[in-house]
């Protein structure tokens, strides 16, 4: 493939990748050798052009001598191309794939890559692709720099939801543990760390730290095994040196590097030592680490006992049990947190993991969660290959018979799989529900088997509907089940015994199905002190702080962090460079008053900093549900998609609310002249509140005389502004809108 750019003449390929194709070439302009970086596709998707503007945004504005420059981003014919700068490198992959680095060497490389990493993280951008593919270095001057900031974020945390490895962004073989979805933890800019770690290990032994036949292997690798250091395959390596790698190459971000400062320190102390002794002893790797940002462990504190016993049940479900599981405690308190727990041995027993909520303001839309759940499982198979694909619509189509197009009605994604299906007979609705429980029993079946045991995690079941908490049933109590493990989390101080939750519950157990509870209490003090002593690395003085925080939030965990999180905002809680610890002051905290607020309060505070049309949209977005679609909140906001994204961005960089996949980027990155030639309603963005708590904050909001009409506003926008087939699909949400103001409505 080659490429004819007005203004610019190619003097040669340089790569050519799956979607891109890298040249270099002169511009005519001022004969000036520059990079160009083009999609392949003659009609390139959206996804691709995205990642291609997203990339020059991201790098129009860093000044940082480390990084490729952008010059201009080009249209050329249907697509773009990316001027870069052209400082005559070539990939560090090529540069070690055909020499042995000397280890002074090896620590220039490492220092520019460091110091190259702090500007980029003070910049607040993570670039979540570090590999030997995208650092180039020239090798007459051993300048470094870094390139392809196509996946690179600007939020500070991202959420990898659990997926198939193939929709994973990144590169597997150099991916962090949390970038896998798998590991119950949020994404930082420390996951570059981890990135590096792989890419040193290569450097210094010639080889991988892991190596693995498939993606899921690879995920297996990075979560759960331990790399054999460098110094084990190369004794020539030193020791410290082997440590800074293995520093890197942590499990959990807490134990990395936690500043890119810190690793340039080490370095250059190993380069320094190597140059005046010729050895490196007495070297404690992370002496001059200090993080200097708050950065609150993920790590569960004190719920030892409660993850046991939840692995232990996976245990037994994968050995071919069908087993309900009821996770219960105040809202806040970590049951969601503590069921993701459950990722690890997924994976390696090749399992599924399905989530779907239950939202209090969708109560009565039937199967809602547990469509959204496996919709989810559907789109995993979608990604998996043709042969496979193929095997899952035989067993589909064995198992449903002549019924597929009773499953392909709530769940439209399995037509993708098994193809159209004829029309099915109609019911009355009695034997219509029956004849559904029946088909789903046979759908379900499908996928729990001894190659791949089914998690299904439904939230908050205080708010299901009776259709939902009838097919739970029915699913628990068939004894032909096996290899399905369905667990609900609930607000058990929200629940009576009457309540429709409870006693489905108490109708499983009389049939004598295997019925495991959990109850989550709050953290005793002794775990906020800890918690406190290691966000802060202060183990004696915080003990004061975490004990008014525990009083303050009874040891709520959710609590407990937004009070951190508020604290570190409004500097009552400061880090001091020069000193290297936290500074706090008791009685301005509590002169503030800053701790009189329940948690709703504090968020609802929170949002109230944000920018006034970022509130306005948030509480829109409340209406609508703990997850909501950017097209539906859109027209409730009476702007377009571009408008609301932008709107939403604060709220995002603030952690509030998180998006569902990447698709989040497509309306960022296009103007409103240039969307109107793209197609973006075929982009379904998605969002969800980061707690219920975020969404009762922003709901909170809303004047209480207000709440009826703006519902009711909520369902005539989306009456009289969708087409009738987006009616149908979104039938329950609408009318749920205007029932919740049918008070309002007066008789014509």
């Amino acid at each position: 493939m080659s490429i004819s750019l007005t203004g610019y003449k190619v003097t040669e390929t340089i790569h050519e990748g799956v979607n891109t194709v890298i040249y270099r070439a002169a511009r005519e302009a001022d004969k000036k050798s520059v990079i160009i970086k083009a999609l392949k596709a003659e009609y390139p998707n959206i996804e691709d052009l995205t990642r291609l503007r997203h990339e020059y945004k991201i790098l129009e504005f860093l000044g940082i001598e480390g990084i490729v420059k952008a010059y201009t981003l080009e249209s050329w014919h249907n697509s773009m191309a990316l001027i870069l700068e052209d400082f005559w490198g070539e990939s560090l992959k090529n540069f070690i794939s055909d020499r042995h680095l000397q280890l002074s060497e090896f620590c220039r490389i490492g220092i520019q890559l460091a110091s190259t990493l702090a500007d980029l993280h003070q910049n607040n951008v993570i670039h979540k692709d570090i590999k030997p593919h995208n650092i180039l270095i020239n090798p007459k001057t051993g300048q470094i720099k870094i390139t392809d900031f196509s996946i690179a974020t600007r939020l500070t945390r991202e959420t990898q939801s659990f997926s198939s490895p193939n929709l994973l962004e990144g590169t597997l073989a150099y991916m962090s543990p949390e970038q896998t979805g798998r590991m119950n933890r949020s994404l930082d800019y420390r996951t570059d760390f981890y990135s590096l770690g792989v890419t040193f290990y290569q450097m210094l032994t010639g080889q991988l730290p892991f190596s693995a036949n498939d993606p899921l292997e690879f995920v297996h690798c990075h979560i759960a095994k331990q790399p054999v250091p460098p110094k084990d395959v190369d004794p020539e390596i030193p020791q410290a040196i082997s440590d800074i790698v293995m520093k890197l190459l942590a499990k959990t971000a807490e134990d990395r590097y936690q500043s890119a400062n810190g690793l340039k320190f080490d370095l250059e102390t190993c380069l320094m030592k190597l140059q005046t002794v010729g050895t490196i002893s007495n070297f404690i790797p992370g002496s001059a680490d200090k993080a200097g940002q708050l950065l609150i462990p993920e790590k569960l504190y004190g719920r030892e006992a409660e993850v046991a016993t939840l692995l232990e049940t996976f245990d037994r479900v994968a050995s071919g049990t069908t087993e309900l599981m009821l996770v219960s405690g105040y809202s806040g308190i970590g049951k969601t947190v503590l069921v993701n727990e459950v990722h690890k041995p997924i994976v390696r027993q090749r399992g599924y993991f399905i989530a779907g909520k239950f939202d209090q303001f969708k109560r009565n839309i039937p199967y809602a969660s547990l469509i959204q759940a496996f919709q989810s499982l559907i789109q995993q198979l979608l990604t998996e290959s043709s042969k496979q694909i193929e095997t899952w619509k035989e067993k589909l189509l064995s198992a449903l018979g002549i019924n597929g197009q009773i499953i392909i009605d709530v769940i439209p994604e399995v037509e993708l799989i098994i193809g159209k299906q004829p029309p099915v007979p109609q019911l009355g609705a009695t034997e219509s529900q029956n004849r559904f429980n029946g088909v789903f029993k046979q759908f379900i079946g499908v996928f729990t088997t001894v190659e791949h045991p089914l998690v299904v995690f439904l939230d908050d079941l205080q708010w299901a509907d009776s259709a939902s908490l009838k097919l739970i049933e029915l699913l628990i109590t068939d004894t032909d089940n096996k290899y399905l493990l369905l667990i609900g989390a609930y607000r058990d101080n929200e629940v009576s015994p009457t309540h429709p939750t409870i006693q489905t519950i108490e109708k499983i157990q009389q049939v004598g199905a295997t019925v495991n509870n959990i109850v989550l209490s709050p953290l005793q003090l002794v775990y906020v002190e800890e918690l406190i002593a290691d966000t802060l690395n202060e183990s004696v003085r915080s003990k004061l702080l975490a004990e008014l925080l525990f009083n303050k939030t009874q040891g709520n965990p959710f609590f407990l962090t937004q009070l951190l999180k508020t604290l570190y905002q409004e500097n009552l809680l400061v880090y001091d460079l020069y000193s290297g610890v936290w500074q706090w002051n008791l009685d301005r905290i509590q002169a503030i008053g800053i701790t009189d607020y329940n948690v709703v309060e504090l968020i609802a505070r929170n949002i109230r900093k944000l920018p006034y049309e970022t509130q306005k949209v948030l509480k829109l977005a409340a209406c609508i549900g703990n997850t909501f679609n950017l097209e539906v909140l859109s027209i409730v906001n009476e702007e377009s998609s571009l408008v609301t994204a932008a709107q939403l961005w604060s709220a995002l960089q603030a952690g509030l609310i998180l998006p569902l996949s990447n698709e989040y980027k497509i309306p960022l990155v296009f103007n409103q002249e240039e969307s109107s030639s793209i197609t973006l309603t075929d982009v379904k963005v998605d969002y969800k509140f980061l707690h219920d708590r975020v969404q009762q904050a922003a709901y909170s909001l809303i004047p209480d005389e207000e709440k009826k009409q703006t519902h009711l506003k909520i369902g005539q926008l989306l009456l009289h502004s969708t087409t009738p087939e987006d009616r149908k699909e979104n039938i329950f949400a609408l009318v749920n809108q205007l029932n919740y103001g049918v008070d309002l409505l007066t008789g014509v």
